[in-house]
C-alpha cells in the first residue's frame, strides 16, 4: 500500500476499535462507513429489486451485518465469494436488576460473556455500551436505543496484595463474587440505582425502560507502542481487525462477475447460537434470495451456491516470546510477519489444501506476506466461523486471520502491518477474475 492508503487504513481501524465498543454499535459503525461508500440498505422481510452493478447491506436484529455487491456482469453460473467475521468480544454482561448494596459501596451484578481473560479487568476504568429497549405505543414494536457511554461508569478493584499474598501466584476469581464492579460509595437513594443513572444518560423515565443488553467495555484508546512503533495495543482487537479488513476489501474490490458478500455475525464469543449467530439458516437464505432476484431456478441456485469460496477472517495466536513451549515447533507465526493461514486436521479450522493454494497464489501474485499457524499437538485451540458455516454452506472455505498476543484479554496486542497485509488480501479475494 502506498504512504496515504496505509494512513487511512490505520485511520479506520483506530475508528473501528473506538466505536464498536458492543456488536450493536460495531453493526452502526459498519453501516456508516458502508452508507457513506454508496450502499444501499435493505431489509430481509422486503422484495428486493437488485441491479447489476449494485451495493446493499441488512442489518439483522442490530447486531449482526451483512453487506454484498453483485457484478455488472452477473450471469446465471456465477457464484460468491464470501468472507465471515464476528461482531462481539469476551465482556461482562450486565445483569437485570443489577443494583447490589455491600458495605457502602453500590455494585452492579454482572455475568461472564465468552472467555475474557478475567483478571485483566481489574482496576480499569469500564464503560457501558450495548443497547436498551423501550416502552412504546405498540407492543410488538417496543423502541430500542443503542448506548454508548464512553465516560468511567464502573471499576473492579483488585485486593491489595497485603490481603492476598499468594496473588502473584495465580488466583482463580469467582465470577459472581469477586467480579462485581463498583459503581459508587455510600447509601443508595431511592433514586440512584442503575437504572435510575441509565434512564438520566438516555432522557427518559425509568419506567420506560423494558429491559436491556448492556456490557461492560475497557476504554482504553488504541495505542501504537515500541521503539519502532510497530505494535498496536488495543481492547477489542479480536475481532474488529476483521471487520474492518471485510468491510474495506468489500468497498475496494468489486468484480465484474458474480456476488462478493460479507457476513458480520454476533455470538461467536459464545458459540455462534441464535438468530444471530452463524448456526443460524440466515445466511444460506440471504444467498438464495439474491440469486432468485435475478430469476435463478432452486437448481441453479445450488448450482452457483456449490461454486461459492468463503473466507472466515478470525485473529490467530501470535508466537509469545516468553511462552515459546506453548506454540507449535515449526508454525510459529510472528507480529507483523503476515497475516496468517490456520489449519487443523481436526477441521477446528475448516481448511483444506486446496483453497490453502488459492490463497497462497493470490499472496504471490500481490506481494502480500502471510504466515502458516497449526496448534501445538497437545494444546487444544479455539474454534472459528468457518467450521460452523461449511457444514451449513458446503463451500471451499479457508480460516484466516492477524496474529495476536493476549487474545481475550481486556487489552491486547497486534502488529499494524498485518492489518494491511490482511487487508489486501481479502481485496484481492474480492477483486481478482
Amino acid at each position: 500500500m502506498e504512504r496515504m492508503e496505509t494512513e487511512i487504513e490505520i485511520k479506520k481501524l483506530h475508528r473501528m476499535l473506538a466505536a464498536g465498543t458492543s456488536a450493536a454499535l460495531t453493526v452502526q459503525e459498519a453501516a456508516r462507513q458502508l452508507a457513506e461508500a454508496g450502499f444501499e440498505e435493505l431489509h430481509f422481510s422486503d422484495g428486493w429489486g437488485l441491479d447489476r452493478g449494485g451495493r446493499y447491506y441488512m442489518k439483522h436484529h442490530d447486531t449482526t451485518l451483512f453487506a454484498f455487491t453483485v457484478g455488472r456482469g452477473l450471469s446465471y453460473r456465477d457464484g460468491f465469494r464470501m468472507a465471515a467475521a464476528h461482531t462481539d468480544y469476551p465482556c461482562l454482561r450486565i445483569k437485570p436488576r443489577p443494583d447490589i448494596a455491600s458495605a457502602g459501596y453500590g455494585q452492579l451484578n454482572v455475568e461472564v460473556y465468552g472467555g475474557p481473560i478475567l483478571n485483566t479487568w481489574l482496576d480499569r476504568p469500564l464503560g457501558v455500551s450495548g443497547r436498551v429497549a423501550l416502552s412504546s405505543g405498540d407492543a410488538f414494536h417496543p423502541g430500542v436505543r443503542l448506548v454508548d457511554l464512553k465516560h468511567p461508569v464502573a471499576v473492579i478493584p483488585n485486593l491489595a496484595v497485603h490481603l492476598n499474598r499468594d496473588v502473584n501466584k495465580g488466583v482463580a476469581l469467582n465470577e459472581q463474587t469477586e467480579l462485581l464492579p463498583v459503581i459508587f460509595t455510600g447509601e443508595q437513594k431511592e433514586d440512584e440505582g442503575f437504572l435510575d443513572f441509565l434512564a438520566k444518560e438516555l432522557s427518559v423515565k425509568r419506567e420506560e425502560i423494558l429491559d436491556y443488553e448492556l456490557s461492560l467495555c475497557c476504554l482504553q484508546e488504541p495505542e501504537l507502542v515500541g521503539t519502532r512503533g510497530e505494535l498496536l495495543v488495543s481492547p477489542r482487537l479480536d475481532n474488529l481487525t476483521s471487520v474492518q479488513a471485510l468491510l474495506s476489501g468489500l468497498m475496494g474490490g468489486e468484480r465484474e462477475q458474480g456476488v462478493n458478500l460479507i457476513a458480520l455475525f454476533d455470538h461467536e464469543e459464545i458459540g455462534s447460537r441464535g438468530k444471530q449467530g452463524a448456526g443460524s439458516t440466515l445466511l444460506l437464505s440471504l444467498l438464495e434470495k439474491i440469486l432468485q432476484c435475478f430469476g435463478r431456478t432452486e437448481c441453479q441456485v445450488k448450482e452457483a451456491i456449490y461454486d461459492s469460496m468463503l473466507l472466515s477472517v478470525d485473529v490467530a495466536q501470535g508466537t509469545h516470546p516468553n511462552y515459546l513451549g506453548k506454540m507449535d515447533p515449526t508454525s510459529r507465526p510472528v507480529l507483523n510477519g503476515g497475516f496468517c493461514i490456520k489449519e487443523a486436521c481436526s477441521q477446528a479450522y475448516a481448511t483444506d489444501c486446496r483453497v490453502v493454494a488459492v490463497v497462497e497464489q493470490l499472496c504471490r501474485n500481490h506481494g502480500i506476506s502471510y504466515q502458516k499457524y497449526v496448534n501445538r499437538s497437545d494444546v487444544r485451540g479455539g474454534g472459528t466461523l468457518g467450521s460452523i458455516l461449511s457444514g451449513i454452506i458446503p463451500v471451499s472455505t479457508v480460516d484466516i486471520g492477524v496474529p495476536l498476543l493476549a487474545m481475550h484479554s481486556a487489552v491486547e496486542t497486534m502488529g499494524w502491518k498485518d492489518q494491511l497485509e490482511i487487508t489486501r488480501f481479502v481485496t484481492a479475494f474480492f477483486q481478482d477474475a
